[in-house]
């Protein structure tokens, strides 16, 4: 068999022996190397559906998006802004461009051209139609038979609006969370594995079945098999473990142990966690991860997470639908009401505290500082 030994790498030992390499036999002796998903409904299945990191960190985000106080103004105000609170808008973008990396509005109208309602289109079916030199022209949406939407109408109204994020490597489609959170994901959801397959065989480690009668005799293959069968049917699964083996003939059982190295998936698992919250842009501590949950940390924690990622993703999302609304109706402008966040109200006392100290600015200049038309008397 030296072309057995050639082939996995084996190497002399001391005494005549062989010893091979554990690395490279692992996929033989059951171990698997599994490459992550590339496919967008793989991934969302592994990120967003079972992994509950991954799934409360989008909904942490989205919902914050979506439960923002927005202040409309403009001429176009009066028709904009029931349009935005419609069948949770805000959120599902937000949603779609953090899995995702884009989102795709499309505005109905109705014959005499006036708004009626915002679709946010699912981008995994939308594929974006250019010109020659590769400007978009319009989308196809792929649901039970393809329609296609030009991004402008006849008369060179934004009908459907793509928000993405950006992407270095990409012209015109952005890039999700999903990409950088799918390493992780893989990990913690097979630590979870793990444990479910512990907790299966009583929190105890698998082990072996030694045949060692004495006298050097072998099990002949019916006892073989039927050894395997009887161990498949009366000690395998989780309403067995812990049955105590009946032994004869030779036969002691050697069980296996965990070492601490082996352990360590625990801390893995955690480590995985982080990341996963860290793609997301969610502070670690509000999604109850272990290390950090203190009171202050978690004031500063619900600050940073709106100050780093809620704010600036709803920014993105009310600054294109102005521009989309704009062609349609007069313009329009959404404002995020941050006085009616509790998480910025240290900021905001600050923000008071410094401008009211401030001797050398005028009234007006301090109303402006502070967000209040001028010329409006104070109650």
């Amino acid at each position: 068999m030296k072309w057995l030994d050639k082939w996995l790498g084996a190497k002399s030992a001391p005494g005549g022996g062989t010893v091979l390499p554990i690395r490279d036999i692992g996929p033989l002796l059951g171990g698997m190397r599994t490459a992550a998903p590339t496919a967008y409904a793989d991934q969302l299945c592994e990120v967003f559906e079972r992994n509950p990191v991954g799934h409360r960190a989008v909904r942490l985000v989205a919902g914050a998006v979506g439960s923002l106080a927005i202040d409309t103004s403009g001429e176009g105000a009066e028709l904009a802004a029931p349009l935005l609170r419609r069948n949770g808008l805000l959120e599902t973008v937000a949603l779609h461009l953090l899995l995702h990396g884009n989102a795709y509005v499309r505005l109905a109208a109705d014959p005499e051209g006036i708004p009626t309602s915002l679709h946010c289109l699912r981008p995994e079916r939308v594929a974006t139609l250019t010109d020659r030199e590769g400007w978009p022209t319009g989308y196809a949406y792929r649901g039970r038979e393809v329609v296609r939407y030009p991004a402008r109408d006849a008369m060179e109204r934004l009908s459907v609006v793509h928000i993405r994020a950006f992407h270095p490597g990409k012209d015109i489609e952005g890039q999700g969370c999903l990409e950088a959170a799918i390493g992780p994901a893989m990990v913690h959801n097979a630590a979870s594995r793990w444990n479910k397959a512990l907790l299966d065989n009583a929190a105890r480690p698998s082990g072996a079945l030694v045949h060692d009668p004495g006298d050097g005799t072998a099990l002949t293959d019916k006892q073989f098999d039927r050894l395997k069968a009887e161990l498949a049917e009366q000690y395998e699964g989780s309403g067995n473990a812990g049955r105590p083996l009946l032994l004869d003939g030779g036969l002691r059982w050697q069980a296996f142990s965990l070492s601490p190295a082996d352990m360590d998936f625990i801390k893995l698992k955690e480590a995985a966690a982080r990341d996963i919250a860290l793609a997301f842009g969610v502070p670690p501590v509000l999604l109850g991860l272990p290390g950090d949950a203190t009171f202050a940390n978690g004031r500063e924690a619900g600050r940073a997470l709106y100050r780093q990622t809620v704010l600036p993703l709803a920014r993105k999302i009310l600054r294109a639908l102005e521009t989309q609304l704009a062609d349609w109706i007069e313009p329009v402008r959404f404002e995020i009401d941050e006085d009616q966040l509790s998480e910025l109200s240290e900021d905001r006392s600050r923000l008071w505290s410094a401008v009211n100290a401030a001797d050398f600015l005028s009234r007006s200049e301090k109303r402006a500082m502070l967000g209040f038309p001028d010329g409006e008397l104070a109650q």
